[in-house]
């Protein structure tokens, strides 16, 4: 099995190399053998052994780093889904995510969010900021058009913010899940040690009591679905059960859709929603 997984890394090694204008490296094209580049510049521009590398292509060279796929893939200018693709051949799982702020999203995303007519849902980032929103989620949660960027932040809300306390039917609960929560999400984005988020926690330390206490139990939950009552000051209690998804090619994001359990509940959202729209 290894050596299966070990000619697979290779020939994907050679189909990439081989796709890669050499001109547009700066390189001399003359007569060359083969398309793209030669192994030895891939290795070059990778900083390894040329060696190494055709090793690594003729599927003897072993299992590589972490840090040499990175290099290999920077050489190869492979995109992101082909990185990825890269460490599942090479080490059978993918890499670290990336983090990397994020201040909005594609009009395509906000398309899909705006395909949920009563379904409230929101894109955030591993940092809890909420970044897209559709109708129902102004209607019901937050209008967060209205808040400074920096006040979009699900934890900023939940421990700062009076309306935050108010809205959720059960505080203590849900501000246990997300503090939970949101610790995972960190470790996941390789964001642990980051300076926005040191930067976060050491503010909501600093203004929330009860968030320093449930930092301090180290506690981590699944944010994967569950369900969530709201105390809306105009519809009253509404019952919703909500489902976390990745973005594919995002892993710096995260996709939460509420939808209503009941039809009483999905009544109640969209009656929000059209008043909100008058």
């Amino acid at each position: 099995m290894a050596n299966d997984a070990s000619n697979r890394l290779g020939t994907y090694l050679r189909d990439r190399r081989t796709r890669l204008d050499p001109a547009a490296f700066g390189l001399a094209g003359g007569r060359r053998r083969t398309p793209g580049l030669r192994r030895e510049e891939v290795a070059s521009r990778a900083n390894i052994s040329p060696t190494w590398y055709t090793w690594l292509e003729q599927g003897r060279g072993g299992a590589p780093s972490p840090d040499v796929l990175d290099r290999i893939a920077k050489g190869l200018m492979l995109t992101e889904p082909e990185r990825e693709h890269l460490y599942m051949l090479g080490l059978g799982r993918p890499p670290e995510a990336r983090y990397q702020p994020v201040e909005g999203i594609t009009p395509r995303l906000q398309r899909v969010l705006d395909g949920m007519i009563l379904s409230p849902a929101i894109i955030k980032t591993a940092m809890w900021d909420v970044v897209g929103w559709n109708r129902a989620a102004t209607a019901l949660l937050t209008d967060y058009a209205q808040l400074p960027f920096e006040q979009r932040n699900i934890l900023r809300l939940m421990f700062t913010n009076g309306r935050g306390r108010s809205l959720n039917e059960d505080w203590d609960s849900v501000a246990r899940f997300v503090v939970g929560a949101f610790r995972a999400d960190m470790v996941r984005a390789g964001a642990q040690g980051s300076v926005e988020a040191a930067g976060l926690v050491e503010e909501l330390n600093r203004l929330s009591p009860e968030f320093a206490a449930l930092w301090q139990d180290h506690d981590v939950t699944a944010h994967s679905e569950g369900v969530k009552r709201i105390h809306h000051p105009e519809a009253g209690l509404v019952n919703l059960e909500f489902s976390s998804f990745a973005v594919e090619g995002r892993p710096e994001l995260g996709m939460i859709v509420y939808n209503p359990a009941t039809p009483e509940d999905a009544a109640k959202v969209h009656a929000l929603v059209k008043a909100k729209e008058k």
